[in-house]
Formats: structure tokens, sequence, C-alpha cells
């Protein structure tokens, strides 16, 4: 049962991931709404990404969504889809290393 919960919440954060990056992607969109809207996005979307994902790599992300978010022009790169696909895709577990040793 925890699986399938795990598997619940790894989907809803690539709808909200997906969500979140089509919004600021329509910033970048609209002609002279976009820099005035990435001054209140960019600072929401980094927060958001704290939210998701704990920890440090959360905390880095975030701070990578946020500039990502404030520089102009950028606003096309996908941040949240490409945290989700490092975290749910590229990430491995760490695996602990076993170490045969033959007392023969």
């Amino acid at each position: 049962m925890a699986n399938n919960n795990n598997n619940k919440d790894k989907y809803k954060k690539l709808g909200l991931s997906l969500l979140f990056d089509g919004l600021g992607m329509v910033t970048f969109m609209i002609p002279g709404v976009g820099e005035f809207g990435d001054i209140i996005w960019a600072p929401l979307a980094g927060w958001l990404m704290t939210r998701m994902y704990k920890g440090n790599v959360g905390k880095a992300a975030g701070a990578i969504t946020f500039v990502e978010e404030a520089l102009p022009g950028v606003d096309v790169v996908p941040t949240f889809t490409i945290m989700w696909l490092y975290t749910y895709v590229i990430k491995k577990e760490k695996v602990k290393q076993i170490i045969d040793i033959d007392f023969s």
C-alpha cells in the first residue's frame, strides 16, 4: 500500500511540475507582462520548488529556479520538470556495497 502512495505522490509532483513550468512560460509569452510577472513568479517558483523537494537538493533547485525565472529570456527552461526527472528517473538509490569474503 505504501508503494501505491509513493507512486501517487510521484505523479502528483509531475502534474504540478508541468503546471508550474507552464505558468512560468506564460509570463514569457505575453509581451510587456513577462517582466512584471516574473517579479512575482520568480520568488514564488523558488519557494514552491523548496516545498516540493526537501533538503539541500530542494534548496539548490529553488535557488536555480528563482534565478531562471528572474533572468529575462530563459523562462522556457522547464526547471520543475527537470527536477522531477532528476529525482524520479536519473537519481539512483544509494546501494550498500556488499563484499563477499570467502574464508575457505
